[in-house]
């Protein structure tokens, strides 16, 4: 029997609290990232994270980290200084309503404060909230693609996008809504435009637009955690129609990278971030005043003009006229889901059933130098990071030492899904560590393993090593076979972890290669340990 609701629920949470315990540990280290001036504070001391009168500490959506410029003319122009940790704007909310912000941050910047507002135990946090810009969720479409469909700008609908995928006319990228506000926004526009929702989403209208939405995902070529990685794959395939994003980081990326898309934000409604700037119940008296000066002087028409030339996200001031590029015509809200239930539901069916199946293998380096500690902790970043393969998942294992010892690869069937994840938990607990580090030709066998057929599934390598090649192939020469093989297996990329003592360097060469991202896991727990490598490389699978 194929797991309900409540399991599906139950795995989204396990995830969510795997990535909040990485965050706390984030917090607790390093507990701001300076905007302005990361390494000293004002006086040439090094920040220690502590309140400080005229600074406020914020938990900001990574996406505005293309604000620094802005934020430090604020510090010149008020005298606040701007303290940023970085993060996704989900992850962020599970860190406010986890109460671990009391007392680290005094302020919220996100994209959106709607999936907070889900969250009782998060919204009881925020004392109040101003909108500072909006930006609607976008598509951007090559030029081609749009003289193919015979598409006028002012008119797409994502029930025009439905039929064009569904006739195989269209293709696009899309972030993680796991991971991503961006492609949790887009995944609720969709749902929403399909199910001919006239108000919030309910449970009916998501399963009512199901089948359509199945055939609207098959069209998704790249998925992603982060929308810059997103960015640069499309770039680099350059046989992907469309990609679907925030409008203000589509017109980002045509002025940085030259790729002439034509932004539509359709006919039949769009969801929109509004980049509240929102004060924690726990700030003191002056972080508050400080907040409400620096909500007072990013609402200022200068302020607001600067933001919309420099990001393209739309002002919020009505004097201050939007960027250029931005089309003026009128597009409809949709509305938010009105319950946590619909919005886990939604994202719990995209996950299991209405994306694309994602297909993986993980060479891992078993070698003799993985005895002992490195390799339990794979075996336990393993055996933890099961729980999240996806209904109809495919996952094959490549241990490898001086040669790939074997390949055994499992599915998570859909009707008995317990099944395929108790095999892969065998499988990680029979690993052992002899031999030398084959790894180029480990990577080559992988390539083999996943052949030509990149459309069906989201496919992708990763892999582990805590050493440098020693045997087998060469790096030219991985290098080469990679070169030559059809344009279709190339389309599969690798990611790295550096572990133990890989060579940084060269790993990160095999990302560039193939089209994937270094990860970090040189640290025993929490950010950059072998365990949130696993879960990070979760959103690009």
């Amino acid at each position: 029997m194929s797991p309900g609701p409540r399991t599906r629920l139950r795995r989204l949470r396990r995830r969510l609290a795997r990535t909040v315990a990485s965050l706390l540990t984030a917090a607790v280290l390093v507990p701001a990232a300076a905007c302005s001036d990361p390494a000293p504070d004002g006086d040439g001391q090094k920040y220690d994270g502590e309140p400080r009168p005229g600074t406020v500490r914020v938990l900001a959506s990574s996406e505005l980290s293309d604000l620094r410029p802005l934020l430090e003319q604020a510090r010149k122009d008020t005298g606040i200084t701007v303290r940023a940790n970085w993060t996704g704007t989900r992850d962020a909310v599970e860190l406010i309503a986890s109460g671990r912000t009391e007392g680290r941050y005094d302020a919220v910047w996100l994209s959106s404060n709607d999936y907070l507002r889900l969250r009782p135990e998060a919204a009881r946090r925020i004392t109040s909230e101003t909108p500072l810009m909006v930006s609607p969720v976008a598509v951007g479409i090559r030029p081609e693609a749009m003289r193919r469909l015979g598409w006028n700008p002012s008119t797409v609908t994502w029930a025009g996008m439905h039929r064009a995928v569904a006739d195989g006319r269209l293709t696009y990228g899309m972030t993680d809504p796991a991971r991503s506000n961006s492609g949790f926004s887009a995944l609720i526009s969709v749902a929403s435009a399909l199910s001919g929702a006239q108000a919030a989403l309910t449970d009916a209208d998501v399963r009512a637009a199901e089948p359509k939405m199945k055939e609207f995902f098959a069209g998704q070529r790249l998925t992603s955690g982060s929308s810059g990685w997103l960015a640069d794959a499309y770039t680099r395939r350059g046989d992907v129609d469309a990609l679907i994003n925030y409008e203000s980081v589509l017109h980002s990326l045509n002025r940085d990278s030259g790729t002439g898309l034509t932004v539509v934000r359709p006919r039949d409604g769009v969801v929109t971030a509004d980049y509240p700037l929102s004060v924690l119940s726990g700030a003191s008296p002056d972080a508050r005043d400080s907040v409400r000066a620096l909500t007072a002087y990013l609402r200022t028409p200068a302020a607001q003009r600067r933001m919309t030339e420099d990001t393209f996200r739309r002002p919020v001031v009505s004097s201050v006229p939007p960027a250029r590029s931005l089309a003026a015509d009128p597009r409809r809200e949709l509305p938010f889901p009105g319950t946590g239930s619909v919005a886990d539901g939604l994202l719990a069916g995209y996950e299991n059933k209405l994306r694309r199946p994602s297909r993986t293998v993980y060479v891992l380096d078993t070698s003799g130098s993985m005895k002992g500690e490195r390799l339990r902790r794979l075996k336990a970043a393993l055996d933890g990071l099961t729980g999240d393969f996806r209904e109809r998942e495919e996952v094959t294992l490549l241990p490898f030492g001086s040669s790939v010892k074997r390949a055994t690869t499992h599915t998570v069937d859909p009707a008995h899904p317990e099944a395929g994840l108790d095999a892969i938990r065998a499988d990680t607990a029979s690993l052992t560590a002899s031999g030398d580090t084959a790894v180029y030709s480990s990577l080559k066998d992988a390539y083999g393993r996943i052949g030509t057929d990149t459309e069906s599934a989201f496919t992708s390598i990763v892999l582990m090593t805590d050493g440098q090649n020693t045997t087998g192939d060469t790096a030219a020469e991985f290098s080469a076979f990679y070169r030559a093989l059809p344009a279709a297996r190339r389309a599969t990329p690798v990611f790295p972890i550096v572990f133990g003592d890989s060579d940084r360097s060269e790993l990160d060469r095999v990302a560039e290669l193939t089209g994937g991202r270094l990860f970090d896991a040189t640290k025993d727990e929490g950010p950059g340990s072998l365990d949130a490598a696993f879960e990070e490389i979760r959103g690009y699978q």
